[in-house]
């Protein structure tokens, strides 16, 4: 008796994935719960499990394909079972059949009934409604490659893929008299200047570009940049590393400047928020992203959960898991959602400061620049001013202006700066 692989709902408002590979091909033994194919959705990659022992007969969703939860996936059966053969999908109504329309009684109203060219309501998910409508996308004119002739994401963003690959034509710019002449760059002039090979873009790829263009789209960015003297913190760190490595955990500076996020969070609870139309809203948890770099992967935000309620040995256990589970790509979609903060260190890779981009529909995000030791100005407490060498970083902090004001952005990164630089 064949049995399917259906695909599973990873996550709350999780409706469909893409996958990823095959870790088994047809004709290949399985074992029951031993991993079968590679899943992705929202940038977070998961195995789905064989549900039985005996063969893999049938795959029926290719590589970078999507796939809505409850479509089967695969076939598993005994060993020369056939796997029973998938029923084809309606074939799309045409003007060429009409549709037989129901006798009505005078005075009745006609029948309404759905356009062949407008897909039903119940086929879309909400997830491809809103891409649609971000994106002024007429769902009734795309073509549905999904169950029934459903209109799935990935037909969404190849449809968007082809408006950017063949631009509609624009008009002729106007004409005003005793004006030059306007420079009018040959048909196929720009094709030519940038030719060369085309690289496929990954769905992690796609996703991020959607959303930093959404953002960036969305909130008026502002930057605040202050710089932090991290020798009390480096000097925590040097005396109890050890300790915390004998529990297993390294003590990172991450987890250092997330107990700094947080407490400053604490203290201004305006920038623990989102925007709505309704007005602000104040979050009541404090989940703190933290950006962890997958390589030419992209990158990827696992969030620490009620962060402010951790101590430093917790934040830093945490801190480790998802970040190991983040590059071994085991997290579960729900550890990458509801952030109400989030943290990146581009400052791993050398970079001083910079200009992050806001991750929706959060108020704001701290990047920390590299440490360098720099010589500064200290003041001992009778007053009196030295140069002395000091390890030090820039703090950038990126906020959305339509909530935050300079001095309540300032206020708020001054604390994160004051908690970094005081007893730990």
């Amino acid at each position: 008796m064949t049995v399917k692989l259906l695909t599973p709902r990873l996550g709350e408002g999780v409706e469909e994935v893409t996958v990823i590979q095959w870790l088994k091909k047809e004709g290949d033994p399985v074992k029951e719960l031993e991993s079968l194919v590679e899943v992705e959705t929202d940038k977070v990659a998961t195995e789905i499990p064989s549900p039985a022992d005996g063969t893999l007969l049938k795959i029926f969703i290719q590589p970078d394909s999507v796939a809505h939860v409850g479509d089967p996936l695969a076939e598993i059966g005994e060993p020369g079972e056939s796997a029973p053969t998938p029923q084809p999908a309606p074939e799309p109504l045409t003007a060429a059949a009409p549709i037989a329309q129901p006798l009505t009684q005078p005075g009745q109203p006609a029948p309404i009934t759905a356009s062949p060219s407008q897909p039903s309501e119940s086929w879309i998910s909400p997830l491809v409604r809103k891409m649609a409508a971000e994106n002024h996308l007429d769902l009734g004119q795309l073509h549905g490659t999904g169950l029934g002739g459903r209109v799935t994401k990935q037909d969404v963003l190849d449809a968007l893929s082809s408006r950017v690959a063949h631009p509609a034509a624009q008009p002729a710019p106007a004409i005003i008299p005793g004006a030059p002449a306007p420079h009018v760059i040959p048909q196929g002039a720009a094709i030519e200047a940038i030719s060369g090979d085309l690289l496929p873009v990954s769905s992690v790829r796609r996703q991020i570009a959607e959303r930093m263009l959404q953002s960036i789209q969305t909130s008026p960015h502002v930057l605040t940049v202050m710089e932090a003297d991290l020798t009390c913190v480096l000097a925590h760190q040097a005396q109890h590393k050890e300790s915390f490595a004998a529990e297993g955990i390294r003590l990172t500076l991450t987890a250092y400047f997330i107990s700094a996020i947080a407490s400053a969070l604490r203290a201004h609870p305006l920038v623990n928020a989102s925007w709505t139309d309704a007005g602000i809203l104040l979050h009541r948890q404090i989940n703190i992203g933290m950006a962890v770099s997958l390589g030419d992967a992209g990158l990827i935000v696992p969030v620490l959960k009620n962060a402010d309620s951790l101590s430093l040995i917790g934040l830093a256990r945490a801190v480790n898991d998802l970040a190991d589970r983040a590059r071994a790509k085991k997290l579960l979609p729900d550890e990458v959602k509801g952030g109400t903060f989030t943290l990146t260190n581009h400052g791993s890779g050398g970079s001083l400061f910079a200009f992050p981009i806001i991750n929706q529909p959060q108020v704001g995000i701290l990047g920390t620049g590299t440490l360098k030791k720099r010589a500064v100005v200290v003041t001992d407490a009778n007053g009196s001013d030295a140069i002395a060498i000091r390890p030090m970083l820039y703090l950038s902090f990126v906020f959305d202006h339509r909530i935050l004001d300079g001095a309540s952005a300032d206020n708020f990164l001054a604390t994160v700066k004051k908690s970094l630089e005081g007893d730990w």
